[in-house]
């Protein structure tokens, strides 16, 4: 997702239909019709379509057994067979203990059922028995305030009651016995609900198989299907994903089933019954997110309770759970893997709704997996970005994105709560380049496509001239990079750009070259462009010359006009940099502006700032002769780079040792093209 579109021309009515607000498009009405589709076949094809998405998240836990065992020398199908041999026998026998414990769970039931009942005898004799009499008692007392019924009302039904009551005989009770189950009805009783269940799990392996050998083959597929324009990167970004999503499934699989083995191991010490299988019932709901630890310590509470003839075992069956749960969620599970998966919160309970409305109690267990495959795909497959918006973590909107909505409200307070917060991991100039350029040419496109008004222009100079003024004070300095071991899975995003720039440069020349003509005021103009915001962009530049030793005075584009550039105050001018946010079409008021600058100031050297990347004439090389500066940059950065090594005298040194012919631009600075000079 780019961070800053780039300037559009403007269209005519002719050239574009636009239309009419509040109908939709087709790609809109399109994209509405299949996402209904998929809902539809989610839900009427779950027996499909359910044991599909169990065999593609069980690959991902099986994938490294498969990859360790093919190391060794096993080949592709021995290490896939063995890896679902053991899989299965790991289920089955999980099966066989929970079947063993429910049975003998079930034999006790008529024992806990005498402890239940006393223990809600002794408290129906106690004041919690006899708070619903008293609650009935005061509601008759408000039924009698509010409204009094007539003595007689009754008084003529009891004989009409009696008559009838003598009338009818009382009923004779009838009771009907079934006959006994035949060994064919009773094992078809026993094996049919088993049949679905027996199905479904064949279906998965089967198709667990299929993956597993077929592993390469799907990923070309889907890198055929959704980024084939480019394979190297659509490769690793899945191969990335592929293998994040490896790891996390199997961090958290080994971390409940530790947990599960703790809750068991406690359950055996405290005493509870079936401790076997409360362990795996744990492992299984703690895969639920939030509730899924207090649904598996209610049934070994009450149990507990229902065991002991007092509380104690409750209790501590209870502390169990309340020291267990968040000693793994906020102690043991980030030091593992990282503060985040990639999910936001409301995305884990709403995907948790909705696939348990789908698929029921198997969907409430594997609701954030498979959220989270789909947000892995979301960020790293363009067509499907919009699910890493729904359910990522990451803003939706990019910071240059932040930092214009908070210009257009008017609010530089939050704006320079933001810059502080990003300022901690950049320097000042990266900031500028990839925060605040970027804000600035969304409200210049804006302004030139006539959708800003006057009062929302003047509040967007004022934000960014407050900012500029308030991070005075901020050296431009790299941060210390501070190392951290957290791996999240969709690598999700803070409020910071993507790529981040070294600050000025990495060797700079030395302050103390810096000769003083060119400390005093006013050796570098720093001149804005025509459009409305380029003296703010301009001011920054200026910014970050002044904290490198260089003397700076920041200049209004009328100051230059053809009225104003007579008066121009350019006695201690050593250098002149020109910004501009955007240059639509032809450039010829450059072309003019660089003119009567050549003509006010002839042995000056020019730079010109396109802060675009994209602008035309960075890559037009005839153009920029046409113009005639001396200097093209791209970035505040390579602004600052190339204005110190002309005030140290090294770009001149350079141009020196390496000349180059007038035909072919000789590159002196980062970014920074030295041109001839026109006659």
């Amino acid at each position: 997702m780019s961070v800053a579109p780039s300037p559009m021309p403007l269209q005519t009515p002719s050239q574009t239909e636009i239309p009419p607000p509040g109908v939709p498009g087709i790609s809109g009405l399109m994209t509405l019709i299949v996402g209904l589709v998929v809902l539809g076949a989610l839900y009427v094809g779950e027996e499909i379509f359910l044991p599909i998405v169990l065999a593609i998240l069980l690959a991902f836990v099986l994938a490294p057994f498969v990859d360790i065992m093919r190391r060794w020398h096993l080949g592709r199908v021995p290490s896939v067979i063995i890896a679902v041999l053991v899989t299965l026998g790991i289920i089955l026998s999980l099966g066989s203990i929970i079947g063993f414990q429910l049975a003998g769970l079930a034999s006790d039931l008529p024992r806990y059922q005498t402890v239940i009942k006393e223990k809600v005898g002794s408290l129906k004799e106690g004041s919690i028995g006899r708070l619903p009499a008293l609650l009935k008692n005061m509601g008759r007392e408000f039924d009698r305030a509010v409204q009094e019924k007539p003595q007689d009302q009754n008084s003529s039904a009891p004989p009409v009651a009696q008559s009838q009551e003598s009338a009818n005989p009382a009923p004779l009770p009838v009771e009907v016995h079934q006959p006994e189950p035949t060994p064919l009805e009773l094992a078809r009783n026993i094996l049919l609900p088993m049949l679905q269940p027996l199905a479904t799990m064949g279906i998965v392996f089967v198709v667990l198989i299929f993956i597993l050998l077929q592993r390469e083959d799907l990923r070309d597929r889907m890198i055929r299907l959704f980024g084939s324009n480019d394979l190297h990167r659509t490769t690793i970004a899945m191969d990335d994903a592929a293998r994040r999503l490896s790891r996390y499934f199997l961090i958290q699989l080994g971390l409940n089933a530790v947990f599960g083995v703790v809750v068991a191991i406690g359950l055996w010490a405290i005493g509870v019954p079936s401790p076997l299988l409360w362990g795996v019932f744990a492992t299984l709901m703690r895969f639920v997110p939030y509730i899924g630890s207090f649904i598996a310590a209610a049934f070994p509470i009450m149990l507990a309770a229902a065991v002991d003839p007092g509380w104690t075992m409750a209790l501590m069956t209870a502390a169990l759970f309340l020291l267990g749960e968040p000693l793994m969620g906020n102690v043991v599970e980030p030091l593992v893997y990282g503060q985040s998966t990639g999910l936001s919160p409301f995305a884990v309970v709403l995907s948790a709704i909705f696939w348990t409305w789908i698929w029921g109690p198997v969907g409430l267990i594997i609701a954030t997996p498979l959220t989270l495959c789909l947000v892995v795909l979301g960020r790293h497959v363009e067509r499907l970005e919009f699910l890493d918006v729904l359910l990522g973590d990451r803003p939706a909107l990019t910071p240059a994105e932040n930092l214009y909505q908070r210009m257009l409200a008017g609010d530089p307070d939050e704006a320079l709560e933001s810059a502080e917060v990003l300022l901690r991991e950049r320097s000042l100039t990266s900031y500028y380049d990839e925060v605040a350029l970027k804000g600035l040419q969304l409200a210049a496109n804006d302004a030139g496509r006539g959708v800003l008004t006057s009062h929302q222009l003047e509040q967007v100079k004022d934000v960014v001239n407050s900012l500029v003024q308030d991070l005075s004070g901020h050296d431009d300095q790299e941060p210390e990079h501070k190392e951290t071991h957290d791996e999240p899975v969709a690598s999700p995003a803070s409020e910071k750009p993507a790529i981040k720039t070294p600050a000025v440069p990495e060797t700079p020349p030395p302050e103390d070259r810096i000769p003083e003509e060119w400390r005093e005021e006013g050796a570098i103009l720093c001149i804005a462009g025509r459009g409305p915001l380029d003296e703010a962009a301009a001011s920054m530049l200026a910014q970050l010359l002044n904290k490198h030793g260089l003397g700076v005075r920041t200049v209004p584009y009328e100051a230059v006009s053809r009225s104003g550039i007579a008066n121009l105050d350019a006695k201690n001018a050593r250098m002149v940099c020109l910004s501009y946010l955007e240059i639509a079409g032809t450039p010829a008021h450059l072309r003019y502006l660089l003119r009567r600058l050549r003509k006010r100031l002839p042995d000056v050297p020019i730079l010109v700032g396109l802060w675009p990347p994209d602008d035309p004439v960075l890559n037009n090389q005839s153009r920029q002769a046409s113009l005639g500066s001396d200097y093209y940059v791209s970035s505040l950065r390579e602004a600052v780079i190339c204005c110190m090594r002309v005030a140290t005298g090294e770009a001149k040194e350079r141009e020196t040792k390496t000349p180059s012919p007038s035909s072919q631009p000789d590159q002196t600075t980062a970014g920074a093209k030295r041109l001839p000079l026109p006659a």
